[in-house]
């Protein structure tokens, strides 16, 4: 661990979890992107604004999760008074990857389920966006962003669990920051119709490597756990 108290490798493996969620991010909140883009006036649709309006909601949105990754890690830090209980809150954020890879293949949509607990809170906020809309300047996208980022999202709730075994706020905050800045390609190529990039992300081999390489680093989580297992 650093000096600082953040792991490189974790908030490295963060940010390579939000590009490989890239094709889940499109298909979700690909449409979002375009709708938002599309609201906006013709006569206001140049290029610098759009990329700027753009740029605000994902700000918003990162900064959404940023704050949920506090959250969560502060009540792991409740949770997690013993090693023992420490130790199951990692297991639970390894099976969180793995299930979240399985959903970015399309192998397995279990996490649909998760994400049906988080559309109560959302039918609270859903109403709160679309009184910031029609969005033509930057503040006002970047608190739509803030709104949209508490939309249910299987991806996202995983990352949440690994924030919860993290049990410490800041750490939280960065971790989930860091899988908010690795989501920004897809998202930002789809609001500025990069077709052949969202094509890319969406494509079949894509999703398989993606989702391969997540339960691969799930899978040595859960042997590091392991008694008696070497760590490197």
């Amino acid at each position: 661990m650093d000096p600082t108290g953040l792991d490189l490798p974790p908030l490295a493996a963060a940010f390579v979890f939000g590009l490989l969620g890239g094709a889940h991010c499109i298909g979700m909140c690909g449409g979002i992107m375009s709708a938002l883009t599309f609201a906006v006036p013709p006569s206001m649709r140049s290029p610098a604004r759009l990329s700027g309006l753009l740029l605000g909601y994902n700000l918003g949105r990162i900064t959404s999760y940023m704050m949920a990754g506090a959250l969560v890690a502060g009540l792991g830090t409740l949770i997690a008074l013993s090693p023992q209980a420490r130790l199951v809150l990692q297991g639970l954020a390894a099976v969180m990857l793995i299930l979240m890879a399985l959903y970015i293949a399309d192998w397995w949509k279990g996490l649909l389920k998760v994400e049906a607990v988080g559309r109560r809170l959302w039918r609270h906020l859903e109403p709160v966006g679309r009184r910031l809309m029609p969005v033509v300047r930057v503040p006002q996208a970047f608190a739509l962003g803030a709104v949209w980022g508490w939309l249910p999202c299987g991806l996202v709730y995983s990352m949440l669990a690994w924030s919860l075994a993290i049990a410490d706020p800041w750490r939280g905050a960065t971790l989930m920051g860091a899988f908010g800045l690795g989501t920004l390609p897809a998202l930002l190529a789809t609001g500025l119709a990069a077709r052949q990039l969202g094509a890319l992300i969406r494509h079949p081999a894509t999703r398989t490597l993606s989702a391969l390489s997540i339960i691969a680093f799930a899978l040595w989580q859960l042997w590091t756990l392991l008694p008696g297992a070497t760590m490197h």
